[in-house]
């Protein structure tokens, strides 16, 4: 029998072999070997071997063997056990991300343990912000929620150990941002500075306290940070301060960090009005040689332009920018802008907020006036007012007569007219003289402090979820911001590679070619318009927040498979990626197939 599958098998490909059942009246079937073949014009068939006495999973491998298959054995479905399947795709995109932009050897050059554990809370920042303890759980080999921990090696740390790594991270700190500003700052480069605070869980820290609330949490304490970025947005350093501290008083450290920590002898800092005051520019800018700055004139001070001459509204009759001089700023440049959009908006505030004010107005002249119990008394009636032009902030804009038994209220119109004939109009003040960066130049770095704000969203609320804050010793609560702006530095290069299958703009020229000039509205390139209206690429790719893009790669997993034959060993597949999520690994410059420690 043997021989004679042996030779059959080896015959040309015209012979075919086949079990055939023949039935029998009184019996059971006959099960026959045959193949058939061609004689000439005709097809003939000869019976091999007897078969009947085969049993039923004998004769089933044959017939597979027949069929072409090269195996013998269960059903394929029966033939592997799935024990484990582990989220890998999102792991690798980050993780392989982190090591091609060199921040794991930044972090520090060998492969030490508290660099791995480091490097899987940067990770894990990005891919679910979670607790210190939810973050361990999430590496540990018996309730892992990806292949992070396998892939660096840390499957058994626990929440202890990441605060001890979070320790030693906070030591090379200085190191850490001194590498970072060699390789993205450079002599007279344009250094973007802004501030922002973050709510605090606890009353134990001694850097929490209550100072300007810009998450709208009542009654909590709060922390406040400077973050420090190149002129794209590109984070290089990070610092904490205690919750009350105003936003020009965290200057001085920036300044000192950039001319001593990083050496630079020449950098142009720009900041908001709040943060470049004038009291800080005559105490700590102008006074230090090579430090230039760019800031904009708050509101007061453009009123007062508007009163001494120094700025003719008749400017923008032809054109929406014009540079002037003014002696109440020697030495610098003052970049004047109108902005008709920005014009039409803060008229539109000022009427919504002009309206409310005068609706609780009106309440409180109404309970003066009722026949029962009537508002009476000045200080009463006072009280009141208060609270409104508090919550309002309009008080400038009214005429207000409070007497011991009534209120007169009215719009001050002169004071409204002067007001709204500024609207639309901003004040770019720089020392950068006009050889080194024109007036439109200089307008355009103003405006990109719009990079820290989003790098801000990204920090809070967006994706890395800074907040709350839950730590209590004030060197582990610097570490964890320094943790997240880290985590924010692999996020804006995956953003940028990224950006052809994200919402972002991904041809940020061609939005800037759009705009009549640099004072107009940003505006997004005619092929982020149609990313946003049809949600495909051009390509016909399917476009992806930054977020959904990571959760579409998760499903790229590696599972433990097992054989399910005697004495087999478990062996592990990772998932096939999509058209979709191969791309994104192109783009990233990564591989699916990422390699651990």
């Amino acid at each position: 029998m043997r021989y004679l599958l042996t030779s059959w098998i080896m015959q040309p490909i015209l012979v075919s072999m086949y079990i055939a059942n023949v039935p029998n009246r009184t019996s059971p079937p006959a099960i026959l070997l045959r193949h058939s073949y061609r004689d000439g014009g005709t097809v003939k068939t000869r019976t091999l071997a007897n078969l009947s006495h085969w049993p039923p999973e004998r004769l089933e491998a044959l017939r597979q063997v027949l069929h072409g298959h090269t195996a013998v054995g269960p059903r394929l479905e029966e033939a592997f056990t799935i024990i484990r399947t582990r989220p890998h795709g999102h792991v690798a995109a980050v993780l392989g991300t982190l090591r091609r932009v060199g921040l794991e050897r930044l972090i520090a050059a060998s492969a030490r343990r508290p660099r791995a554990l480091v490097v899987a809370m940067i990770v894990a920042r990005l891919l679910a912000p979670a607790s210190k303890l939810a973050t361990a759980r999430g590496l540990d080999e018996e309730t892992l929620a990806s292949t992070l921990g396998e892939l660096l090696g840390v499957e058994s740390a626990d929440a202890d150990e990441l605060y001890t790594a979070m320790d030693w991270l906070r030591e090379r700190q200085p190191r850490i941002e001194a590498q970072l500003a060699r390789r993205h700052l450079a002599e007279k480069t344009l250094v973007l500075y802004d501030v922002t605070s973050t709510y605090f869980e606890g009353r134990h820290c001694p850097l929490a306290h209550f100072g300007h609330n810009r998450d709208g949490k009542k009654g909590k304490l709060q922390i406040v940070f400077g973050l420090l970025t190149t002129a794209d947005g590109c984070p290089v350093a990070v610092e904490v301060f205690e919750g009350h501290t105003a936003d020009p008083r965290t200057l001085t450290s920036q300044i000192q960090k950039v001319r001593t920590r990083f050496r630079l002898r020449r950098v142009v800092f720009v900041g908001d009005r709040g943060m470049l005051t004038q009291a800080r520019i005559d105490e700590e800018l102008q006074p230090v040689e090579g430090l230039d700055w760019i800031t904009a004139l708050r509101a007061p001070q453009v009123q007062q332009l508007a009163h001494s001459g120094a700025l003719q509204l008749s400017l923008f009759d032809e054109q929406d920018l014009a540079e002037i001089t003014s002696p109440d700023f020697p030495g610098e440049r003052l970049v004047v802008c109108r902005n008709p959009w920005l014009a039409q908006e803060r008229a539109r505030k000022r009427e919504a907020l002009l309206a409310a004010t005068e609706r609780e107005l009106t309440k409180i002249v109404a309970a003066t006036q009722r026949p029962k119990r009537r508002l009476t008394g000045q200080a009463r009636i006072a009280l009141r007012v208060g609270k409104v032009l508090g919550r309002f902030k309009m008080q400038k804009h009214f005429a207000l007569e409070i007497t011991d038994d009534g209120l007169h209220v009215a719009r001050d119109a002169e004071r409204i007219g002067a007001e709204s004939a500024l609207d639309g109009i901003y004040v770019v003040r720089t020392s950068v003289p006009a050889g080194t960066l024109s007036a439109e130049e200089t307008v355009r770095a103003y405006k990109a402090l719009g990079e820290v704000e989003r790098a801000f969203r990204s920090y809070k609320s967006l994706d890395l979820k800074v907040r709350p804050i839950y730590h209590r010793r004030a060197d582990r609560v610097r570490a964890h911001v320094f943790l997240c702006m880290l985590a924010y530095y692999v996020e804006w290069h995956m953003r940028r590679a990224l950006a052809p299958i994200l919402f972002d703009d991904d041809d940020p020229a061609a939005g800037d070619a759009r705009r009549s000039s640099v004072v107009a509205p940003a505006q997004r390139s005619p092929r982020a318009d149609r990313k946003a209206h049809r949600q495909r690429t051009d390509d016909g790719w399917p476009v992806h927040s930054f977020q959904t893009l990571l959760q579409d790669l998760a499903t790229v997993a590696k599972n433990r498979v097992c054989p399910t034959t005697a004495g087999a060993v478990a062996f592990d597949v990772i998932t096939t990626p999509t058209a979709l999520q191969q791309r994104a690994f192109d783009l990233l410059g990564v591989s699916p197939r990422l390699r651990g420690m």
